[in-house]
């Protein structure tokens, strides 16, 4: 019997998953294919005491930024932050627990958590805060630090097309994350712009194949906020 994945709204499809003091993963790339509705309804629910793991944390008004403002995040473990001020102004009062990463050693850190792989060596942060407190050994007179990899109880994320078993497109900067939060998940939640049905995806433009996403809301009419307008001024 086939499993149905398609819910009616972003609340449904993460009714009996949310938790408090669960870890999140939040797909996207500053405000770009950030799972939005998902994010509302989180909020929404009231759940506390979360550690998230993002590459940023949205604005203030917009984003991660909205779980921010509720005070439901009590840890983040991202790379880039500094476009939220009610971040800043959290974690400098003590409220806010931060793990930074460089952004590509999160995102190995993530796809190895993906792919089962529980810790990996690299140079980036050696001799640095980053490699603090971490097991740092030498390969071929090279000194590396070890860094494990993540994952998470959900993964929420945004697709461009999805069908119905929850195979995945992308589209261009929504491919930073994404993809591999949704393999790093034990549950793994997709709101996505465009539902069809199974064999209207080409094959070998699946990007995320249905296996690893367990529940899909529809949002054909997702607001697509800008994170920094800049226009060229007129001579």
């Amino acid at each position: 019997m086939a499993v149905q994945k398609v819910f009616p709204d972003a609340a449904t499809a993460l009714a009996g998953v949310l938790r408090d003091d669960m870890t999140i993963m939040s797909g996207g790339f500053g405000l770009c294919g950030i799972p939005s509705v998902l994010i509302e309804a989180i909020r929404d629910s009231g759940v506390k005491g979360l550690t998230v793991i993002s590459n940023n944390a949205g604005i203030d008004d917009a984003g991660l930024g909205l779980l921010l403002v509720t005070r439901q995040i009590r840890r983040m473990i991202s790379s880039y932050v500094g476009e939220n001020k009610t971040f800043a102004a959290q974690y400098l009062a003590g409220e806010l627990e931060i793990e930074f990463n460089p952004q590509g050693t999160l995102a190995e850190r993530i796809r190895a958590g993906g792919a089962g792989i529980p810790a990996f060596f690299t140079r980036t942060g050696v001799g640095t805060l980053i490699a603090e407190g971490k097991e740092v050994r030498n390969f071929d007179g090279a000194d590396y630090v070890m860094e494990r990899g993540l994952r998470a109880d959900l993964s929420i994320i945004h697709a461009w097309k999805a069908d119905t078993e929850g195979n995945l497109v992308f589209r261009k900067t929504a491919r930073n994350f994404n993809p591999i939060m949704a393999t790093a998940g034990e549950v793994t939640v997709a709101q996505v712009e465009f539902l069809v049905e199974p064999g209207e995806i080409e094959a070998d433009s699946i990007m995320t194949p249905g296996i690893f996403v367990n529940r899909i809301v529809h949002v054909p009419d997702v607001d697509k906020r800008i994170e920094q307008r800049t226009v060229r001024k007129h001579a």
